[in-house]
């Protein structure tokens, strides 16, 4: 009888299992949509700055309604980390990525972007004493890199062609997001992921302002009715941000930060498919070869390190 039902309760875990697996894919469908959404408000007239600010602003709107009413961290040390948790998470990351949307494909940006576990890998190695290289990690940051060097030349030589602008922003972006989670794991452990991120959106607000002092707002709040803004502004900020966001912390509670993580690698699939229907972007052979290199180049890296 006890075996019936421990086979039974192993058996319900394992459908269950299953399920938060189907979570894990929906959620990083939707990230790899995000760049398109982006792009077509930009295409919309809205400036790369405002549309990170309009979209934080609902997440953080719904994200107090669950978040601890702790308003402060424990130390100012630690505020000062969430700061900086707030800038590389938040506004650098973010802003960094929207402009690289404006000079190049959402597919480059997307794979060069799914580098970013090889940054933070690598700069923990170069900040944490006693970590070593292995022989995958050196083979797969050496793929990825090559990758990276293929889509921004795309195959081309000629100097008058080339335009690397948006994947070198690209690359600003996956090292901002890179360092981000380093400095995530000073504070992980003493702190809730939802305290975390309310704290990251607030201050990736924050540090957004300046840029309206330079360059006042300037969409227009009547185009926010625009079907096309309203649809992707809602995406970005209601289901790509905040719902996304708890359903992450759901899945990986159930399945593993390391087993949720690898579902990062789909993420890049996603926008190739989505821009082609919606932005009607062609990859061309180079850029494949080259996308093909950083993903095979992040996960025999990935291979070589642990949890």
């Amino acid at each position: 009888m006890n075996k019936m039902v421990s086979d039974s309760t192993a058996t319900e875990k394992k459908m269950g299992n299953w399920f938060y697996h189907l979570i894990a894919l929906v959620i990083v469908i939707i990230w790899g949509s995000t760049l398109v959404s982006s792009k077509v408000l930009l295409q919309a007239g809205m400036r790369e700055d405002e549309i990170f600010f309009a979209r934080i602003v609902m997440a953080y709107i719904c994200i107090i309604f669950i978040s601890p009413r702790k308003l402060w961290s424990d130390t100012w040390r630690d505020e000062f980390w969430m700061l900086m948790l707030g800038i590389t998470g938040g506004s650098l990351y973010f802003i960094s990525e929207n402009y690289a949307l404006r000079y190049t494909m959402a597919n480059n940006v997307s794979f060069i972007v799914s580098a970013s576990p090889l940054i933070t890998t690598l700069l923990a190695f170069a900040f944490t004493k006693g970590m070593k290289l292995g022989k995958m990690l050196i083979t797969g940051t050496a793929l990825a890199l090559t990758g990276v060097a293929i889509v921004i030349f795309n195959g081309q030589i000629g100097p008058v062609k080339l335009n690397p602008i948006g994947d070198l922003l690209a690359i600003v972006s996956s090292f901002c997001f890179g360092l981000y989670c380093l400095l995530l794991k000073k504070l992980g452990n003493r702190y809730s992921s939802v305290f975390i991120t309310r704290k990251v959106f607030a201050y990736g607000l924050l540090t957004t302002l300046p840029c309206f002092i330079f360059m006042p707002w300037q969409f227009r709040l009547a185009h926010f009715l625009a079907p096309n803004v309203m649809f992707n502004l809602l995406f970005l900020g209601l289901i790509a941000s905040f719902a996304c966001f708890a359903l992450w912390s759901v899945t990986t509670k159930r399945l593993g930060a390391v087993v949720t993580a690898n579902y990062n690698y789909i993420s890049p699939i996603a926008t190739i498919v989505v821009s082609w229907w919606f932005l009607g972007e062609q990859m061309t052979i180079m850029s494949w070869v080259g996308c093909a290199l950083i993903l095979a180049g992040v996960i025999l890296a990935n291979k070589d390190t642990k949890e």
